[in-house]
């Protein structure tokens, strides 16, 4: 019998269902990419935010990798559950509860064995969501205590949910990204994020800042609802038209780009409390984790990690 051509190949790996074990990977390269890219307003190595260090972030990759390892045995729900609890075992503040919420139903489209791309699989995961995994995720969310939550009349995160899951992210769609990409398949990551840094990359720009101009696109056509969350509207604009101005003048592609950018980052920080972008770098960082589990990392992707779990390995150093 002879060989299978590539696409063959690739497409008989994803009946099957991806491994663990690269699922796991693919998590944890993404984060720690991201967490790599200079990013404005968010942490990256030398700099960190007041209560949120670069080191936080670094252990939270890990934790990620160790709840996502499980998502052929376990319910997109409890992924998000195990997720949090993963991090809270190594940092003390909530690092990734987005990127945990994101990247759950998409191992879990991964691992399943079935027919159909990554994202057809992905609708079949969230439209079998139910009433228990919306009680494992508000779980999830009251243990990570994300701030500016504030109360709601529905399915309000501090009372029991009623319906399932995607029913849940539905009502909050029109104030967060993050319940926004449920209710609409994934839309932003496959379509906008996606695009921006295969595009990036067929430009040969580096990983680092090929995730930074995609942050920074992302960032000017949406504003960040973390920020409007926390700051208003009117301060989220604001910063969309910084990054905006950024990419103007040639992003992080350009010496003036890089310059406009280091202001920004200055801008962002300087701001009490600091304006932080956080709901877009977790749909980058989403974006990355489709990206490598569809073509695994790139050749200048951070290394990945280790695939034993030796006991006693989830513990912080002090």
């Amino acid at each position: 019998m002879g060989r299978r051509r590539p696409r063959e190949a690739s497409r008989a790996r994803a009946a099957r269902g991806r491994a663990p074990e690269l699922i796991a990977a693919a998590a944890q390269c993404a984060c720690l990419l991201e967490v790599m890219a200079p990013k404005p307003g968010n942490v990256s190595r030398g700099r960190d935010l007041p209560g949120l260090t670069y080191r936080d972030l670094v252990l939270s990759a890990l934790a990620i990798g160790r709840a996502l390892r499980e998502a052929r045995r376990r319910r997109v729900g409890r992924l998000i559950l195990d997720g949090v609890r993963e991090t809270r075992r190594l940092v003390r503040t909530n690092t990734n509860l987005g990127m945990v919420l994101l990247m759950a139903p998409l191992a879990r489209a991964a691992a399943l064995p079935g027919r159909g791309s990554l994202r057809e699989r992905l609708r079949r995961v969230l439209e079998n969501l139910n009433r228990q995994d919306a009680r494992d995720a508000y779980r999830a969310i009251r243990i990570a205590e994300p701030g500016g939550l504030g109360r709601v009349d529905e399915q309000d995160v501090m009372r029991a949910p009623t319906g399932t899951l995607l029913e849940c992210m539905a009502l909050a769609a029109e104030r967060d990204a993050i319940a926004r990409e449920y209710d609409t398949g994934f839309a932003t990551v496959f379509e906008i994020a996606l695009p921006l840094l295969l595009r990036a990359r067929e430009r040969h720009l580096p990983l680092p800042f090929a995730v930074a101009e995609t942050f920074l696109a992302l960032l000017a056509c949406r504003p960040d609802t973390l920020i409007a969350r926390k700051r208003g509207d009117d301060a989220a604009r604001r910063v969309s038209r910084g990054a905006a101005s950024v990419l103007k003048a040639g992003g992080p592609a350009s010496p003036e780009g890089r310059r406009r950018l280091a202001r920004f980052d200055r801008r962002l920080r300087s701001a009490r409390p600091p304006l932080n972008p956080g709901a877009t770098a977790d749909l980058v960082a989403t974006a990355l984790f489709v990206w490598f589990l569809e073509t695994g990392p790139p050749r200048d992707a951070p290394i990945r990690p280790s695939r034993s779990r030796r006991r006693g390995s989830g513990r912080a150093r002090s």
